[in-house]
């Protein structure tokens, strides 16, 4: 008689301890994204940083106006 209440006075112990484990990793798992998405943001920044403070090549040409062909009439260039 006293085996089902032994049995489940254990399975509601072990039930609590599933449900602490459950809310504590919840928790975590809140921190490790709230971390990630302040890492990333933080790696946005200090990329556009980088960027501004050293160009590459590409992006220096980019930044440069494109150079305007002007008309030269030949008579100007004649010798004289």
């Amino acid at each position: 008689m006293e085996w089902p209440w032994i049995l489940s006075g254990v399975s509601c112990l072990i039930a609590l301890a599933a449900l602490a484990t459950a809310r504590r990793l919840s928790r975590r798992l809140g921190q490790l994204s709230e971390q990630y998405w302040e890492l990333k943001y933080d790696h946005g920044e200090l990329k556009s940083r980088v960027k501004a403070l050293a160009p590459t090549p590409e992006e220096r040409a980019a930044a440069q106006p494109p150079v305007q062909p002007s008309f030269v009439p030949l008579t100007s260039i004649k010798k004289k």
